[in-house]
């Protein structure tokens, strides 16, 4: 297993992030047990969660991802000083949480302190913001004009980042994260944050996730670029399109119990005609070079320039395994150039 510097934290965090939002509806306890172990046998030592995992969210299952992890910390013997646990504040607009308000002063600590009983945790090594308060151009609405800036009052928008960086800041200091970071986010949030951080002398966020993968490219090269030199550790999640570059879903397969049958609260807007045309491709490109397509996709995002780690997700151990392996697979050049010639084909498939 390769490791990387998590932006400016100290935290040397392994290429490969499990992923554990199936925990909880997909998986069971002792499917994620099974992950989890396994996956530390492979040398990872960084785990993702959220508070509203899992995925799909809703309301009798909130929470039910961290308590998971939980359960298995309380039962695990691994030390934790050798682990990486990220988790999330869910931002606005599910009226469970919190009443749908938006992230705050107000609300950071008792969403921490919530995580942290769940997860059996004394600390979380880094927060993240799971979403802007704002409506930015992710989860499919990168189309011009979805989103209007224009429409976005930046004045109260900073001020409520003043707020939250106070929260964090305070959190830091108690002890009950060591980190903060960013999801979901744009160069202007990652630049508005790094001003008032220096500002208000609160550590600056040690890294942001973001969908990225050979479908969906809207990060390269700007946002990845500012990360790389403002240190700021880029980290992609669903590199698998949310399972379409696997292959599973060609020619309309709908394998049971895979993300497709479950109620969306997004991420349909994935399978378009452009998408399953790229996919196709890719699937055949993978064939050629004697790799599974879903090896394929993670070693194409393991080799891109400026990424720290991939987070991967999986619902069976052989997923799990397949997905872990490609990132020890080297892409030859001549595959790299057959990929970016798709890329060129496809650069916006959904």
């Amino acid at each position: 297993m390769q490791f990387s510097s998590l932006g400016r934290s100290g935290l040397n965090v392994s290429r490969v992030c499990l992923g554990s939002m199936t925990w909880g509806i997909q998986n069971t306890q002792q499917d994620a047990d099974e992950q989890i172990e396994y996956a530390l046998s492979r040398g990872i030592n960084f785990i993702d969660t959220a508070e509203m995992y899992p995925i799909p969210p809703n309301d009798k299952t909130y929470g039910d991802t961290e308590r998971i992890i939980g359960d298995w910390f309380s039962r695990s013997s691994y030390k934790r000083e050798d682990l990486v646990i990220a988790s999330k504040i869910a931002g606005p607009s599910l009226a469970y949480i919190r009443g749908g308000a938006f992230i705050s002063e107000q609300s950071i600590a008792h969403a921490i302190d919530a995580s942290l009983e769940r997860l059996k945790m004394d600390y979380i090594d880094v927060y993240q913001l799971h979403w802007p308060n704002r409506s930015t151009s992710h989860f499919g609405r990168h189309w011009p004009n979805v989103i209007k800036p224009t429409k976005t009052n930046t004045t109260e928008e900073v001020k409520r980042k003043r707020g939250i960086l106070t929260a964090l800041g305070a959190a830091i200091e108690s002890g009950k994260i060591k980190h903060w970071a960013l999801s979901d986010d744009t160069p202007w949030g990652i630049h508005t944050y790094l001003r008032l951080c220096d500002e208000m002398s609160i550590p600056r966020p040690v890294s942001i996730q973001n969908e990225f993968n050979l479908l969906h490219l809207k990060d390269w090269p700007y946002l990845i670029e500012s990360c790389v030199f403002e240190e700021v550790a880029y980290l992609p999640w669903s590199p698998l399109a949310g399972g379409l570059l696997s292959g599973k879903y060609r020619n309309g397969e709908r394998p049971k119990g895979s993300r497709f049958t479950f109620v969306q609260r997004n991420g349909m807007f994935r399978d378009t005609e452009q998408s399953q045309m790229a996919v196709e491709a890719y699937c055949d490109l993978a064939q050629k070079h004697d790799m599974t397509p879903s090896q394929l996709a993670l070693a194409w995002c393991d080799q891109v320039d400026g990424v720290c780690s991939t987070i991967i997700g999986a619902t069976t151990m052989a997923q799990l395994k397949e997905d872990i392996d490609a990132f020890d697979i080297s892409l030859s050049e001549v595959c790299i150039d057959e990929i970016n010639a798709l890329i060129k084909q496809y650069p916006a498939a959904f």
